[in-house]
């Protein structure tokens, strides 16, 4: 296959594979959100009380309180769109399939598989940059996070924003097909 056929085909899969993952998403992303759960009971017990998962939204409730005195029943919750660090799996599936490989379907779910870390990983750093860093004062000293864990918080939710979830999918389609990148090399030499 020549490289300008195969950029063609995958143009071609990724609006398949974007509504796919995005009709699919509740479904899709409910193990990412099963490590979230796991993740968090076993590391922030003493933060996060329970994590839901409503479609591709994971709803965390603290243990945070919002600092007004005639609510302090009130505990505080935050939202986290799964989406937004799940998006290299369309990208990932347009890019098997349009090499099709003779075991795509098992390539496919592997990818699947090795992905899911990654979007717990943006989902749960995320949720500690919303509590540590972004929300009020009353609320982020709450938290107990100094200055170094505040700055690891950050780092951990900008690698999970922006690296992750395009990086990812792409060295992850390389590590799986070396043998169709190696007869393209060959092909162009």
């Amino acid at each position: 296959m020549q490289l300008g056929r195969f950029i063609v085909r995958v143009l071609a899969w990724l609006p398949a594979a974007f509504l796919v993952w995005y009709v699919t998403a509740p479904v899709l992303l409910w193990p990412a959100a099963l490590v979230v759960k796991a993740v968090s009971h076993a590391g922030l017990a003493d933060l996060v009380v329970g994590v839901e998962q409503s479609g591709a939204t994971l709803v965390f409730s603290t243990s945070l309180r919002p600092g007004i005195a005639e609510t302090q029943a009130a505990r505080v919750t935050v939202d986290v769109n799964m989406l937004l660090y799940a998006f290299g799996m369309p990208l990932y599936a347009a890019l098997v399939l349009a090499v099709r490989g003779a075991r795509w379907p098992r390539v496919l779910g592997l990818g699947y598989a090795a992905l899911t870390p990654f979007v717990a990983w943006g989902t749960l750093a995320d949720f500690l940059k919303n509590v540590a860093i972004t929300a009020g004062p009353l609320i982020t000293s709450q938290t107990g996070f100094v200055g170094w864990q505040r700055e690891a918080i950050a780092f951990a939710y900008q690698l999970g924003a922006l690296i992750l979830p395009t990086v990812t999918p792409a060295v992850l389609w390389v590590i799986t097909h070396d043998a169709f990148l190696e007869r393209m090399r060959r092909r162009t030499a």
